[in-house]
């Protein structure tokens, strides 16, 4: 009986041991399934999904920019990623990876070894080279094509389409346009500024595929298409910005401006940005070029992070918008402000008039600044003052006349203490006197400097924003490059309107502005701004720099011209910048930028449909277009070229013009002479002087000997000052006699 007992227990005790057992067994798995299902179930989920799913993106296209022509200036072309899918080859195909690996690696310029290893990847999607363009894709449909027939090799080389982002003119406009990353993301300019709408969204193709990665039938695959990017339309038009890029480009060539420059053309009454050239530029399809062959020449030179850190600065500093990003001392052109500011708060009567001796002290015990004229200037108005760039005169306006409150009044509302908001990235704010104490922290000296525009520094853009609210009736407006966003189907998702900001001056002291300005062109310091007809006005700027780009102390100057055309009724304003021209050809802002800025209006604004309305002293500047004469009878001839306002030369004895000088529809300065022959006699060719360096007399008086006609640019008739600097047909050339010769002119002057 006690052995039945003690059994008994044993048994008890085992199946007790045995049930607890399995309770902790079963407990354990149902605590780690309640774990996996409760707590981690998303994340084998997600984990799942991977597993049986292959996700592949598709871009999307990035949205073109065009000019205000509907030109296009950049879009993103077709390109292809060549794709290795290494799981379909045979697994004991050894010639068959060597076969692909070697072609590859000839048509797409890679290592062969390294696409070898790549072939015996477990997988169907290696990427081998992105957006190649058509002529490589063609080689491999070729090469795909050669390896089925040959080789029985298929469904190993894969080409998903792409975009690449293409720029059609090349360093046109470049630091505006931008451009972008190899991911397609804007990373400078326009590219940048307006990403997201360029952009759009990708898509997605979804694949299910098996155990062992198997793609399964086509039912199982979802494909969500890409959105395409918005397409932008540009304010600014490609023909005026070729033609300011091209005479910034022969400024700065000319004379050997040692940090770039550029010129913005606004139009006026609604803030559009009708051209932005700002050299050096780059070419957005290869931005990390230095575009700067000197500047490449130089860091060729160094070694190691030397010349990492050099390329970099250079890069930087070519992608970088001069004109919105750039600080810099605005010199005389500034004295346009102070100028409407007297005017505007009724300080200036018929007798105020401004004494400059050659030098000027703002208060007593203060040091004499001089003007740029030893001489002085004597008693002035303000509009002589203003034609004069006279230093002496517009430190008396500021100190005694306006003084800092007013001063800084005009100064915050012609906008230089904001942003003007421009659509671009990366504007700078002004760097202006101290202004902590509510008002601004100006003394004495600094508002007497700060009237002709010296020791702050504002941007270009916001100075020929502040120029173009006195051309718009007083009116400060907010520039903009970019009028229309339009999505992938034409539909306008913005339209920009101008924005009036505020009224700055009143619409009567904005008109006595620009007919000073008009003056200052026609007959003050501004004349190499000046063309015959158009009405131009403008102010030069000739700063000093305090420091230069690398913060180091510098006697160097920027050279600058702001204009508007036409003075009767502004329709645009133009500012051309140069800084750091070379001292020993010259760095006054009316020798360097004065000419590039007649040079842009003369040829952008007949493009516009500006008429050339000539007063009294400029007739005989008018350009006449001489008709054919050919087949008319002499009498016929002699009658039209009377009413043309021209004169004749007969040759020859018959009574029908067979051949003329100038051709046809070419034109001809009023009172010019044009030669009708009427047989096979001829006159004897003639040699075009050399002009340069004569004055205006002078070259008159050469042109008539020589029996040519002459059209003059960049001076009025009867100037004194203007000497010829250039002609467009070369002297010592033989011509037919009354061929025309265009002489260009530029006032030989030293105003600031």
């Amino acid at each position: 009986m006690a052995k039945k007992g003690a059994a008994a227990k044993l048994w008890n005790r085992s199946t007790v041991l045995m049930i607890i057992i399995i309770l902790l067994g079963f407990g354990t798995v149902y605590a780690r399934l309640f774990y996996l299902q409760v707590f981690q179930a998303e994340d084998l989920q997600k984990r799942a999904i991977e597993q049986q799913l292959h996700d592949t993106t598709v871009s999307a296209k990035r949205g073109s920019i065009y000019d205000a022509g509907g030109n296009v200036l950049a879009q993103s072309i077709t390109v292809w990623n060549v794709v290795l899918a290494p799981a379909n080859f045979k697994k004991d195909d050894e010639a068959g990876r060597r076969v692909v690996a070697e072609g590859l690696a000839k048509i797409l310029g890679l290592d062969k070894d390294d696409i070898l290893k790549k072939t015996y990847e477990d997988s169907y999607y290696v990427v081998l080279k992105n957006k190649v363009e058509t002529k490589t894709r063609n080689q491999i449909l070729e090469f795909e094509d050669k390896i089925y027939k040959e080789n029985k090799i298929s469904n190993v080389i894969n080409m998903i389409e792409d975009y690449k982002r293409y720029y059609t003119h090349d360093n046109f406009a470049g630091p505006v346009l931008g451009f972008v990353g190899s991911d397609s993301q804007g990373l400078s300019g326009i590219e940048y500024q307006y990403d997201a709408e360029l952009n759009g969204s990708s898509g997605r193709i979804v694949v299910a595929q098996d155990a062992h990665n198997q793609p399964l039938p086509y039912q199982y695959e979802q494909k969500v298409e890409a959105s395409n990017g918005s397409d932008l339309i540009l304010t600014i038009d490609e023909n005026i910005q070729s033609i300011m890029e091209k005479y910034v480009r022969e400024t700065i060539k000319e004379f050997n401006v040692k940090n770039r420059g550029c010129a913005i053309m606004m139009h006026v009454k609604t803030g559009a940005i009708l051209g932005f050239a700002c050299e050096g530029a780059f070419d957005p399809n290869d931005p990390f070029e230095i575009s700067d062959k000197n500047e490449q020449a130089k860091i060729d030179q160094l070694k190691g992070k030397e010349k990492a850190e050099a390329e970099t600065k250079a890069l930087n500093k070519q992608w970088r918008n001069k004109g919105v990003s750039d600080t810099y001392v605005p010199g005389s052109v500034f004295k346009i402000v102070p100028a409407s500011a007297v005017l505007s708060e009724g300080l200036v009567k018929e007798d105020t008039t401004y004494h400059c001796e050659g030098a000027y002290k703002p208060y007593d015990g203060a040091d004499a600044i001089s003007c740029w004229s030893s001489a002085g200037h004597g008693i002035q108005t303000l509009e002589e003052a203003l034609c004069n760039s006279c230093n002496p005169a517009f430190m008396q306006i500021g100190v005694d006349q306006l003084g800092r409150e007013k001063f800084y009044e005009y100064y915050v509302a012609f906008g230089f203490s904001e942003k003007t908001g421009i659509d671009l990235p990366g504007e700078s704010d002004d760097v202006f006197f101290n202004k902590d104490d509510g008002v601004c922290g100006m003394d004495l000296m600094d508002i007497a400097v700060a009237s002709f525009g010296q020791n702050f520094k504002i941007t270009p853009i916001q100075m020929l924003t502040a120029t173009a609210a006195i051309a718009n009736k007083g009116k400060l407006m907010q520039p903009y490059v970019v009028q229309q966003v339009v999505d992938s189907n034409g539909n306008v998702l913005k339209n920009t309107e101008p924005t009036v900001k505020r009224q700055v001056i009143s619409e009567s002291v904005a008109k006595e502005m620009c007919g000073m300005l008009e003056r200052n062109a026609k007959y003050g310091g501004a004349k190499n701004g000046y063309v015959a007809g158009y009405r131009i006005g403008g102010k030069t700027g000739t700063s000093q720099k305090i420091v230069d780009e690398d913060g180091k102390e510098t006697n160097d100057y920027i050279a600058s011209f702001c204009g508007i055309a036409p003075c009767d009724d502004p329709e645009i304003a133009l500012l051309c910048y140069f800084d750091t021209p070379d001292p020993e050809i010259n760095y006054y802002g009316s020798a360097v930028a004065g000419p590039c800025l007649r040079n842009i209006f003369n040829e952008v604004l007949p493009y516009l449909g500006v008429e050339k309305v000539f007063a009294d002293d400029e007739k005989a500047q008018i350009e006449i277009s001489i008709k054919n004469y050919s087949e008319m009878t002499v009498d016929e001839a002699k009658k039209a070229i009377e009413e043309d306002g021209l004169n004749y030369k007969i040759v020859g004895s018959g009574k029908k013009v067979t051949a003329q000088n100038p051709q046809p529809y070419s034109s001809v300065p009023s009172e010019g002479t044009v030669v009708l022959y009427t047989d096979n006699k001829r006159l004897d060719k003639v040699k075009v002087p050399d002009f340069n360096g004569c004055s205006i007399d002078d070259v008159n008086y050469l042109a008539a000997e020589s029996e040519l006609n002459l059209v003059i640019v960049g001076s009025s008739v009867g100037e004194t000052q203007s000497f010829a600097k250039s002609q467009d047909i070369a002297a010592g050339k033989e011509v037919e006699p009354y061929s025309v010769v265009t002489v260009i002119f530029n006032q030989d002057n030293r105003i600031m």
